[in-house]
Protein backbone atom coordinates (compact mmCIF):
# COMPACT_ATOMS: atom_id res chain seq x y z
CA UNK A 1 0.00 0.00 0.00
CA UNK A 2 1.64 3.19 -1.22
CA UNK A 3 0.62 5.37 1.73
CA UNK A 4 2.64 3.28 4.19
CA UNK A 5 5.51 2.55 1.79
CA UNK A 6 8.17 4.66 3.52
CA UNK A 7 7.03 3.60 6.99
CA UNK A 8 7.18 -0.07 5.98
CA UNK A 9 10.67 0.37 4.56
CA UNK A 10 11.96 2.05 7.72
CA UNK A 11 10.46 -0.55 10.05
CA UNK A 12 11.67 -3.45 7.89
CA UNK A 13 15.21 -2.06 7.95
CA UNK A 14 15.03 -1.65 11.74
CA UNK A 15 13.89 -5.24 12.28
CA UNK A 16 16.46 -6.56 9.81
CA UNK A 17 19.24 -5.20 12.03
CA UNK A 18 17.49 -6.62 15.10
CA UNK A 19 17.26 -10.17 13.70
CA UNK A 20 21.04 -10.43 13.49
CA UNK A 21 21.27 -10.56 17.29
CA UNK A 22 20.67 -13.69 19.34
CA UNK A 23 19.84 -11.77 22.51
CA UNK A 24 18.71 -8.22 23.16
CA UNK A 25 20.16 -5.82 25.67
CA UNK A 26 18.48 -2.70 27.01
CA UNK A 27 20.56 -0.58 24.61
CA UNK A 28 19.38 -2.72 21.66
CA UNK A 29 15.76 -2.17 22.67
CA UNK A 30 16.30 1.57 23.14
CA UNK A 31 17.94 1.82 19.72
CA UNK A 32 15.06 -0.06 18.10
CA UNK A 33 12.43 2.06 19.84
CA UNK A 34 14.31 5.20 18.77
CA UNK A 35 14.22 4.11 15.12
CA UNK A 36 10.51 3.27 15.39
CA UNK A 37 9.84 6.72 16.87
CA UNK A 38 11.66 8.42 13.99
CA UNK A 39 9.81 6.32 11.42
CA UNK A 40 6.41 7.19 12.91
CA UNK A 41 7.19 10.91 13.18
CA UNK A 42 8.37 10.97 9.56
CA UNK A 43 5.06 9.29 8.64
CA UNK A 44 3.24 12.29 10.18
CA UNK A 45 1.74 10.34 13.08
CA UNK A 46 0.52 12.58 15.92
CA UNK A 47 3.17 13.16 18.60
CA UNK A 48 0.96 11.98 21.48
CA UNK A 49 0.21 8.75 19.62
CA UNK A 50 3.92 8.19 18.95
CA UNK A 51 4.86 8.71 22.60
CA UNK A 52 2.18 6.34 23.82
CA UNK A 53 3.03 3.73 21.19
CA UNK A 54 6.80 3.68 21.71
CA UNK A 55 6.36 3.72 25.49
CA UNK A 56 4.27 0.55 25.40
CA UNK A 57 6.64 -1.15 22.95
CA UNK A 58 9.67 -0.36 25.12
CA UNK A 59 7.96 -1.54 28.30
CA UNK A 60 6.94 -4.87 26.76
CA UNK A 61 10.27 -5.32 24.92
CA UNK A 62 12.18 -5.07 28.20
CA UNK A 63 9.79 -7.44 29.94
CA UNK A 64 9.99 -11.16 30.61
CA UNK A 65 8.08 -12.12 27.46
CA UNK A 66 11.10 -11.11 25.36
CA UNK A 67 13.85 -12.23 27.73
CA UNK A 68 12.40 -15.76 27.88
CA UNK A 69 11.64 -16.01 24.15
CA UNK A 70 13.65 -18.36 21.95
CA UNK A 71 13.86 -15.64 19.30
CA UNK A 72 13.79 -12.18 20.95
CA UNK A 73 13.83 -10.31 17.64
CA UNK A 74 10.68 -12.05 16.40
CA UNK A 75 9.04 -11.38 19.75
CA UNK A 76 9.74 -7.65 19.40
CA UNK A 77 8.20 -7.69 15.90
CA UNK A 78 5.13 -9.36 17.40
CA UNK A 79 4.93 -6.67 20.10
CA UNK A 80 5.10 -3.89 17.50
CA UNK A 81 2.41 -5.67 15.48
CA UNK A 82 0.14 -5.93 18.54
CA UNK A 83 0.55 -2.25 19.39
CA UNK A 84 -0.08 -1.22 15.78
CA UNK A 85 -3.33 -3.18 15.83
CA UNK A 86 -4.26 -1.39 19.07
CA UNK A 87 -3.75 2.15 17.74
CA UNK A 88 -5.60 1.24 14.53
CA UNK A 89 -8.68 0.36 16.56
CA UNK A 90 -8.15 -3.17 17.82
CA UNK A 91 -11.06 -5.28 16.56
CA UNK A 92 -12.82 -4.78 13.24
CA UNK A 93 -16.03 -2.76 13.53
CA UNK A 94 -18.90 -3.50 11.13
CA UNK A 95 -21.77 -1.28 10.08
CA UNK A 96 -24.77 -1.38 12.40
CA UNK A 97 -28.05 -1.71 10.54
CA UNK A 98 -31.42 -0.52 11.84
CA UNK A 99 -33.93 -3.10 13.04
CA UNK A 100 -36.61 -1.32 11.03
CA UNK A 101 -35.37 -0.22 7.57
CA UNK A 102 -34.19 2.01 6.15
CA UNK A 103 -30.76 2.23 7.74
CA UNK A 104 -29.55 5.84 7.44
CA UNK A 105 -25.84 6.49 6.88
CA UNK A 106 -24.65 10.08 6.88
CA UNK A 107 -21.29 11.07 5.35
CA UNK A 108 -19.42 14.09 6.73
CA UNK A 109 -16.00 15.61 6.10
CA UNK A 110 -14.03 18.37 4.41
CA UNK A 111 -14.37 19.23 0.73
CA UNK A 112 -11.93 17.23 -1.36
CA UNK A 113 -11.85 14.25 0.99
CA UNK A 114 -13.72 12.17 -1.59
CA UNK A 115 -17.18 11.92 0.02
CA UNK A 116 -19.18 11.82 -3.22
CA UNK A 117 -17.06 9.12 -4.83
CA UNK A 118 -17.01 7.20 -1.57
CA UNK A 119 -20.82 7.34 -1.44
CA UNK A 120 -20.89 5.45 -4.74
CA UNK A 121 -18.30 2.95 -3.53
CA UNK A 122 -20.23 2.30 -0.32
CA UNK A 123 -23.51 1.92 -2.25
CA UNK A 124 -21.97 -0.57 -4.67
CA UNK A 125 -20.46 -2.56 -1.80
CA UNK A 126 -23.83 -2.63 0.00
CA UNK A 127 -25.56 -3.79 -3.20
CA UNK A 128 -23.08 -6.68 -3.45
CA UNK A 129 -23.97 -7.56 0.14
CA UNK A 130 -27.64 -7.91 -0.82
CA UNK A 131 -28.91 -4.47 0.22
CA UNK A 132 -30.88 -1.91 -1.81
CA UNK A 133 -29.11 1.43 -1.22
CA UNK A 134 -30.34 4.91 -2.13
CA UNK A 135 -27.92 7.82 -2.61
CA UNK A 136 -29.17 11.22 -1.45
CA UNK A 137 -27.75 14.42 -2.97
CA UNK A 138 -27.70 16.73 0.06
CA UNK A 139 -24.57 18.59 -1.05
CA UNK A 140 -26.24 21.59 -2.68
CA UNK A 141 -23.32 24.03 -2.26
CA UNK A 142 -20.43 22.67 -4.32
CA UNK A 143 -20.77 23.30 -8.07
CA UNK A 144 -22.09 20.23 -9.96
CA UNK A 145 -22.02 18.07 -6.82
CA UNK A 146 -25.54 16.76 -7.60
CA UNK A 147 -24.53 15.93 -11.18
CA UNK A 148 -21.42 14.14 -9.96
CA UNK A 149 -23.40 12.03 -7.50
CA UNK A 150 -25.90 11.11 -10.24
CA UNK A 151 -23.06 9.96 -12.51
CA UNK A 152 -21.44 7.96 -9.70
CA UNK A 153 -24.81 6.34 -8.88
CA UNK A 154 -25.24 5.33 -12.52
CA UNK A 155 -21.76 3.80 -12.60
CA UNK A 156 -22.44 1.92 -9.37
CA UNK A 157 -25.83 0.72 -10.63
CA UNK A 158 -27.80 2.18 -7.70
CA UNK A 159 -30.65 4.68 -7.31
CA UNK A 160 -30.22 8.36 -6.46
CA UNK A 161 -32.58 10.89 -4.86
CA UNK A 162 -31.82 14.37 -6.18
CA UNK A 163 -34.93 16.65 -6.14
CA UNK A 164 -32.87 19.86 -6.15
CA UNK A 165 -30.42 21.03 -8.85
CA UNK A 166 -27.81 22.20 -6.36
CA UNK A 167 -25.20 24.88 -7.18
CA UNK A 168 -26.46 26.89 -4.22
CA UNK A 169 -30.14 26.17 -4.83
CA UNK A 170 -32.26 24.13 -2.38
CA UNK A 171 -32.45 23.25 1.31
CA UNK A 172 -30.17 20.28 2.14
CA UNK A 173 -31.92 19.61 5.46
CA UNK A 174 -35.31 19.24 3.78
CA UNK A 175 -33.84 17.04 1.02
CA UNK A 176 -32.28 14.72 3.60
CA UNK A 177 -35.51 14.54 5.60
CA UNK A 178 -37.70 13.87 2.53
CA UNK A 179 -35.32 11.14 1.35
CA UNK A 180 -36.26 8.95 4.33
CA UNK A 181 -39.95 9.07 3.37
CA UNK A 182 -39.03 8.37 -0.26
CA UNK A 183 -36.88 5.38 0.76
CA UNK A 184 -39.70 3.86 2.81
CA UNK A 185 -42.15 4.35 -0.07
CA UNK A 186 -39.81 2.76 -2.66
CA UNK A 187 -38.60 0.10 -0.16
CA UNK A 188 -34.90 0.97 -0.12
CA UNK A 189 -33.30 -0.58 2.96
CA UNK A 190 -30.28 1.76 3.16
CA UNK A 191 -30.03 5.54 2.70
CA UNK A 192 -26.63 7.19 2.16
CA UNK A 193 -26.72 10.97 2.66
CA UNK A 194 -23.92 12.89 0.92
CA UNK A 195 -23.49 16.18 2.78
CA UNK A 196 -21.63 19.35 1.83
CA UNK A 197 -18.00 19.95 2.75
CA UNK A 198 -15.86 23.05 3.09
CA UNK A 199 -12.23 23.82 2.39
CA UNK A 200 -11.78 24.21 6.13
CA UNK A 201 -13.65 23.67 9.38
CA UNK A 202 -16.13 26.54 9.96
CA UNK A 203 -19.25 27.22 11.98
CA UNK A 204 -21.58 27.17 8.94
CA UNK A 205 -20.40 23.70 7.95
CA UNK A 206 -20.87 22.34 11.44
CA UNK A 207 -24.31 23.88 11.84
CA UNK A 208 -25.58 22.46 8.55
CA UNK A 209 -24.19 18.98 9.28
CA UNK A 210 -25.67 19.09 12.78
CA UNK A 211 -29.08 20.12 11.42
CA UNK A 212 -29.05 17.26 8.91
CA UNK A 213 -28.13 14.82 11.66
CA UNK A 214 -31.00 16.02 13.83
CA UNK A 215 -33.43 15.80 10.90
CA UNK A 216 -32.66 12.24 9.77
CA UNK A 217 -31.39 10.70 13.05
CA UNK A 218 -28.81 8.51 11.27
CA UNK A 219 -27.81 5.05 12.46
CA UNK A 220 -24.22 5.70 11.37
CA UNK A 221 -22.33 8.97 10.87
CA UNK A 222 -19.14 8.27 8.92
CA UNK A 223 -16.37 10.84 9.02
CA UNK A 224 -14.59 10.72 5.64
CA UNK A 225 -10.97 11.79 5.94
CA UNK A 226 -8.18 12.08 3.40
CA UNK A 227 -5.25 9.86 4.49
CA UNK A 228 -2.84 12.31 2.83
CA UNK A 229 -3.47 15.38 5.01
CA UNK A 230 -1.11 14.30 7.79
CA UNK A 231 -1.14 16.17 11.09
CA UNK A 232 -4.21 18.22 10.10
CA UNK A 233 -6.24 15.00 10.34
CA UNK A 234 -6.14 15.13 14.12
CA UNK A 235 -7.40 18.72 14.40
CA UNK A 236 -10.10 18.15 11.76
CA UNK A 237 -11.28 14.93 13.40
CA UNK A 238 -11.52 16.60 16.83
CA UNK A 239 -13.46 19.53 15.36
CA UNK A 240 -16.01 17.25 13.69
CA UNK A 241 -16.27 15.11 16.80
CA UNK A 242 -17.07 18.17 18.93
CA UNK A 243 -19.41 19.80 16.40
CA UNK A 244 -21.27 16.86 14.82
CA UNK A 245 -19.87 13.70 16.39
CA UNK A 246 -19.49 10.57 14.33
CA UNK A 247 -19.68 6.83 14.91
CA UNK A 248 -16.94 5.68 12.54
CA UNK A 249 -14.16 6.78 10.19
CA UNK A 250 -13.57 6.09 6.50
CA UNK A 251 -10.05 6.57 5.12
CA UNK A 252 -9.71 7.64 1.49
CA UNK A 253 -6.73 7.87 -0.89
CA UNK A 254 -4.75 5.11 0.79
CA UNK A 255 -3.15 4.47 -2.59
CA UNK A 256 -1.47 7.90 -2.55
CA UNK A 257 2.18 8.69 -1.96
CA UNK A 258 1.65 10.58 1.30
CA UNK A 259 3.05 9.46 4.62
CA UNK A 260 -0.22 8.10 5.99
CA UNK A 261 -0.06 9.44 9.53
CA UNK A 262 -3.80 10.11 9.53
CA UNK A 263 -4.61 6.41 9.55
CA UNK A 264 -2.40 5.83 12.58
CA UNK A 265 -3.64 8.89 14.45
CA UNK A 266 -7.36 9.42 13.97
CA UNK A 267 -8.63 6.20 15.54
CA UNK A 268 -6.41 6.58 18.59
CA UNK A 269 -7.13 10.29 19.09
CA UNK A 270 -10.91 10.22 18.59
CA UNK A 271 -11.63 6.78 20.02
CA UNK A 272 -13.81 6.06 16.96
CA UNK A 273 -13.08 2.97 14.83
CA UNK A 274 -12.03 2.97 11.20
CA UNK A 275 -14.77 1.04 9.38
CA UNK A 276 -13.84 1.31 5.68
CA UNK A 277 -10.83 2.17 3.54
CA UNK A 278 -10.73 3.46 -0.04
CA UNK A 279 -7.67 2.13 -1.88
CA UNK A 280 -8.01 3.54 -5.39
CA UNK A 281 -10.03 5.59 -7.87
CA UNK A 282 -12.28 2.77 -9.12
CA UNK A 283 -15.63 2.05 -7.49
CA UNK A 284 -14.41 -1.43 -6.57
CA UNK A 285 -11.33 -0.08 -4.77
CA UNK A 286 -13.12 -0.18 -1.44
CA UNK A 287 -12.88 -2.63 1.44
CA UNK A 288 -13.82 -3.05 5.11
CA UNK A 289 -10.99 -1.99 7.40
CA UNK A 290 -9.26 -4.74 9.40
CA UNK A 291 -6.76 -3.31 11.94
CA UNK A 292 -4.83 -6.59 12.21
CA UNK A 293 -4.50 -6.95 8.43
CA UNK A 294 -3.42 -3.33 8.01
CA UNK A 295 -0.76 -3.76 10.70
CA UNK A 296 0.54 -6.85 8.86
CA UNK A 297 0.78 -4.86 5.62
CA UNK A 298 2.70 -2.06 7.33
CA UNK A 299 5.19 -4.57 8.76
CA UNK A 300 5.49 -6.34 5.37
CA UNK A 301 3.97 -9.52 6.82
CA UNK A 302 1.40 -9.77 4.04
CA UNK A 303 -2.38 -9.89 3.99
CA UNK A 304 -3.25 -13.36 2.80
CA UNK A 305 -6.82 -13.30 4.19
CA UNK A 306 -7.83 -10.31 2.07
CA UNK A 307 -6.17 -11.90 -0.96
CA UNK A 308 -8.18 -15.10 -0.41
CA UNK A 309 -11.42 -13.14 -0.02
CA UNK A 310 -10.82 -11.30 -3.28
CA UNK A 311 -10.04 -14.57 -5.05
CA UNK A 312 -13.21 -16.20 -3.72
CA UNK A 313 -15.27 -13.23 -4.92
CA UNK A 314 -13.76 -13.31 -8.42
CA UNK A 315 -13.48 -17.07 -9.07
CA UNK A 316 -16.35 -19.51 -9.39
CA UNK A 317 -15.80 -22.70 -7.37
CA UNK A 318 -17.33 -25.05 -9.95
CA UNK A 319 -15.32 -23.50 -12.74
CA UNK A 320 -12.16 -23.78 -10.62
CA UNK A 321 -12.82 -27.52 -10.14
CA UNK A 322 -13.34 -27.96 -13.88
CA UNK A 323 -10.08 -26.09 -14.53
CA UNK A 324 -8.22 -28.33 -12.06
CA UNK A 325 -9.53 -31.35 -13.95
CA UNK A 326 -8.19 -29.89 -17.19
CA UNK A 327 -4.79 -29.37 -15.59
CA UNK A 328 -4.56 -33.01 -14.51
CA UNK A 329 -5.75 -34.41 -17.86
CA UNK A 330 -3.47 -32.24 -19.99
CA UNK A 331 -6.45 -30.57 -21.73
CA UNK A 332 -5.72 -27.01 -20.61
CA UNK A 333 -5.88 -24.72 -23.66
CA UNK A 334 -5.14 -21.13 -24.58
CA UNK A 335 -8.87 -20.46 -24.42
CA UNK A 336 -8.89 -21.57 -20.77
CA UNK A 337 -5.76 -19.49 -20.21
CA UNK A 338 -7.63 -16.42 -21.53
CA UNK A 339 -10.55 -17.04 -19.16
CA UNK A 340 -8.17 -17.33 -16.21
CA UNK A 341 -6.49 -14.02 -17.03
CA UNK A 342 -9.85 -12.27 -17.38
CA UNK A 343 -10.91 -13.59 -13.97
CA UNK A 344 -7.60 -12.44 -12.53
CA UNK A 345 -8.23 -8.94 -13.86
CA UNK A 346 -11.66 -8.96 -12.18
CA UNK A 347 -9.91 -9.30 -8.82
CA UNK A 348 -8.42 -5.83 -9.24
CA UNK A 349 -4.91 -4.50 -9.55
CA UNK A 350 -2.26 -7.21 -9.92
CA UNK A 351 0.26 -4.96 -8.15
CA UNK A 352 -2.01 -4.58 -5.14
CA UNK A 353 -2.60 -8.33 -4.94
CA UNK A 354 1.12 -9.08 -5.19
CA UNK A 355 1.74 -6.45 -2.51
CA UNK A 356 -0.41 -8.50 -0.11
CA UNK A 357 2.09 -11.36 -0.19
CA UNK A 358 4.55 -11.54 2.74
CA UNK A 359 7.97 -10.03 2.07
CA UNK A 360 6.95 -8.22 -1.13
CA UNK A 361 8.14 -4.94 0.37
CA UNK A 362 11.68 -6.13 -0.40
CA UNK A 363 10.73 -6.37 -4.08
CA UNK A 364 9.39 -2.85 -4.36
CA UNK A 365 11.40 -1.99 -7.47
CA UNK A 366 10.21 -5.13 -9.28
CA UNK A 367 6.59 -4.34 -8.37
CA UNK A 368 6.92 -0.74 -9.56
CA UNK A 369 8.41 -1.97 -12.85
CA UNK A 370 5.56 -4.43 -13.42
CA UNK A 371 3.37 -3.27 -16.32
CA UNK A 372 -0.24 -4.39 -15.90
CA UNK A 373 -0.88 -3.55 -19.56
CA UNK A 374 1.10 -6.67 -20.42
CA UNK A 375 -2.01 -8.69 -19.53
CA UNK A 376 -4.06 -6.63 -22.02
CA UNK A 377 -1.47 -7.30 -24.73
CA UNK A 378 -1.54 -11.01 -23.93
CA UNK A 379 -5.33 -11.04 -24.21
CA UNK A 380 -5.09 -9.29 -27.59
CA UNK A 381 -2.72 -11.97 -28.91
CA UNK A 382 -4.97 -14.84 -27.81
CA UNK A 383 -8.10 -13.12 -29.09
CA UNK A 384 -6.43 -12.77 -32.50
CA UNK A 385 -6.31 -16.57 -32.77
CA UNK A 386 -9.06 -18.70 -34.25
CA UNK A 387 -11.04 -20.98 -31.95
CA UNK A 388 -9.21 -24.01 -33.30
CA UNK A 389 -5.81 -22.39 -32.63
CA UNK A 390 -6.77 -21.53 -29.06
CA UNK A 391 -7.83 -25.11 -28.39
CA UNK A 392 -4.77 -26.66 -30.06
CA UNK A 393 -1.58 -24.61 -29.88
CA UNK A 394 0.25 -27.16 -32.05
CA UNK A 395 -1.54 -25.70 -35.08
CA UNK A 396 0.43 -22.46 -34.69
CA UNK A 397 2.94 -22.66 -37.52
CA UNK A 398 5.00 -19.76 -38.85
CA UNK A 399 2.36 -18.24 -41.15
CA UNK A 400 -0.35 -18.44 -38.48
CA UNK A 401 1.88 -16.75 -35.92
CA UNK A 402 2.64 -13.96 -38.39
CA UNK A 403 -1.09 -13.42 -38.97
CA UNK A 404 -1.74 -13.36 -35.18
CA UNK A 405 1.07 -10.85 -34.64
CA UNK A 406 -0.35 -8.51 -37.27
CA UNK A 407 -3.88 -8.87 -35.93
CA UNK A 408 -2.88 -8.08 -32.34
CA UNK A 409 -0.41 -5.29 -33.08
CA UNK A 410 2.52 -7.30 -31.73
CA UNK A 411 5.57 -9.08 -33.13
CA UNK A 412 6.12 -12.74 -33.96
CA UNK A 413 8.69 -12.83 -31.18
CA UNK A 414 6.04 -11.79 -28.64
CA UNK A 415 3.63 -14.43 -29.99
CA UNK A 416 6.34 -17.10 -29.71
CA UNK A 417 7.16 -16.00 -26.16
CA UNK A 418 3.50 -16.21 -25.15
CA UNK A 419 3.09 -19.73 -26.57
CA UNK A 420 6.28 -20.88 -24.84
CA UNK A 421 5.16 -19.42 -21.48
CA UNK A 422 1.76 -21.06 -21.88
CA UNK A 423 3.28 -24.48 -22.58
CA UNK A 424 5.63 -24.19 -19.59
CA UNK A 425 2.77 -23.07 -17.33
CA UNK A 426 0.57 -25.94 -18.52
CA UNK A 427 3.33 -28.46 -17.73
CA UNK A 428 3.90 -26.97 -14.27
CA UNK A 429 0.17 -26.95 -13.43
CA UNK A 430 -0.16 -30.56 -14.61
CA UNK A 431 2.67 -31.52 -12.26
CA UNK A 432 1.00 -29.68 -9.35
CA UNK A 433 -2.39 -31.25 -10.12
CA UNK A 434 -0.81 -34.70 -9.86
CA UNK A 435 0.70 -33.92 -6.48
CA UNK A 436 4.24 -33.22 -7.64
CA UNK A 437 6.48 -30.21 -7.17
CA UNK A 438 7.14 -28.36 -10.42
CA UNK A 439 10.64 -27.65 -11.62
CA UNK A 440 10.83 -23.88 -11.97
CA UNK A 441 12.86 -22.77 -15.01
CA UNK A 442 16.30 -21.56 -14.02
CA UNK A 443 16.11 -23.02 -10.49
CA UNK A 444 16.58 -26.74 -11.13
CA UNK A 445 14.73 -29.50 -9.31
CA UNK A 446 13.58 -28.85 -5.75
CA UNK A 447 15.29 -31.25 -3.27
CA UNK A 448 12.81 -33.82 -2.02
CA UNK A 449 10.11 -32.44 -4.26
CA UNK A 450 10.28 -35.11 -6.89
CA UNK A 451 9.64 -32.56 -9.62
CA UNK A 452 6.64 -34.55 -10.74
CA UNK A 453 8.91 -37.42 -11.87
CA UNK A 454 9.21 -39.27 -8.57
CA UNK A 455 7.62 -42.39 -10.04
CA UNK A 456 10.24 -42.66 -12.75
CA UNK A 457 13.22 -44.87 -12.14
CA UNK A 458 16.60 -43.24 -12.33
CA UNK A 459 18.17 -44.00 -15.66
CA UNK A 460 21.58 -45.75 -15.47
CA UNK A 461 24.49 -43.64 -16.56
CA UNK A 462 25.87 -44.41 -19.98
CA UNK A 463 29.23 -46.16 -19.85
CA UNK A 464 31.94 -45.15 -22.26
CA UNK A 465 35.43 -43.82 -22.61
CA UNK A 466 36.05 -40.26 -21.49
CA UNK A 467 39.40 -39.96 -23.19
CA UNK A 468 40.13 -36.78 -25.11
CA UNK A 469 42.07 -38.75 -27.76
CA UNK A 470 39.61 -39.84 -30.52
CA UNK A 471 41.63 -42.94 -31.48
CA UNK A 472 42.03 -44.05 -27.86
CA UNK A 473 38.33 -43.31 -27.14
CA UNK A 474 37.25 -45.50 -30.10
CA UNK A 475 39.50 -48.36 -28.97
CA UNK A 476 38.22 -48.25 -25.38
CA UNK A 477 34.58 -48.07 -26.47
CA UNK A 478 35.09 -51.11 -28.71
CA UNK A 479 36.62 -53.00 -25.79
CA UNK A 480 33.67 -52.09 -23.54
CA UNK A 481 31.20 -53.23 -26.22
CA UNK A 482 32.91 -56.64 -26.32
CA UNK A 483 32.67 -56.99 -22.53
CA UNK A 484 36.38 -56.44 -21.82
CA UNK A 485 37.45 -53.66 -19.49
CA UNK A 486 40.17 -51.46 -21.01
CA UNK A 487 43.58 -51.65 -19.50
CA UNK A 488 44.36 -49.08 -16.88
CA UNK A 489 40.70 -48.22 -16.27
CA UNK A 490 40.02 -47.50 -12.63
CA UNK A 491 37.19 -49.27 -10.85
CA UNK A 492 37.23 -47.18 -7.72
CA UNK A 493 37.37 -43.51 -6.75
CA UNK A 494 39.36 -40.76 -8.29
CA UNK A 495 43.07 -39.98 -8.19
CA UNK A 496 43.91 -43.63 -9.17
CA UNK A 497 42.79 -45.08 -5.83
CA UNK A 498 40.96 -48.40 -5.86
CA UNK A 499 42.14 -49.26 -9.39
CA UNK A 500 42.09 -52.69 -11.04
CA UNK A 501 44.52 -55.37 -9.94
CA UNK A 502 45.58 -56.21 -13.47
CA UNK A 503 45.18 -55.21 -17.03
CA UNK A 504 41.54 -56.25 -17.26
CA UNK A 505 40.77 -57.47 -13.76
CA UNK A 506 38.45 -56.16 -11.10
CA UNK A 507 39.98 -58.10 -8.22
CA UNK A 508 38.53 -57.59 -4.75
CA UNK A 509 40.90 -57.06 -1.78
CA UNK A 510 42.14 -60.23 -0.11
CA UNK A 511 41.42 -61.26 3.50
CA UNK A 512 44.99 -60.32 4.50
CA UNK A 513 44.55 -56.83 3.01
CA UNK A 514 41.27 -56.35 4.84
CA UNK A 515 42.84 -57.50 8.13
CA UNK A 516 45.73 -55.08 7.65
CA UNK A 517 43.32 -52.25 6.91
CA UNK A 518 41.23 -52.95 10.03
CA UNK A 519 44.42 -53.12 12.14
CA UNK A 520 45.53 -49.78 10.68
CA UNK A 521 42.16 -48.22 11.56
CA UNK A 522 42.44 -49.53 15.10
CA UNK A 523 39.50 -51.92 14.92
Amino acid sequence: MATFGNLSDRLSETFKNLRKKGSLSASDVDGTVREIRRALLEADVALDVVKDFTGKVRERALGDEVNKALNPAQQVVQIVNDELVAILGGQQRRLEFAKNPPTVIMLAGLQGAGKTTLAGKLAKWLAKEGHTPLLVAADLQRPNAVTQLSVVAQQAGVAVYAPEPGNGVGDPVRVAKDSIVYARTKQYDTVIVDTAGRLGVDAELMKQASNIRNAVNPDEVLFVIDAMIGQDAVATAKAFQDGVDFTGVVLTKLDGDARGGAALSVASVTGRPIIFASTGEGLDDFEPFHPDRMASRILDLGDILTLIEQAQAAFDEEEAMAMAEKFSTDSFTLEDFLKQMQQLRNMGSIKKMMGMLPGMGQMKQQLDAFDEREIVRTEAIIQSMTLAERRNSKLLNGSRRLRIARGSGSTVTEVNALVNRFEQAAKMMKTVAKGGVPQIPGMGPIPGGGGGNSSRKQQPKKKGSKSGNPAKRATENAALASGVKPAGAASGGGFGLGGAAGAGGTAAPSEEELASLQKFLGR
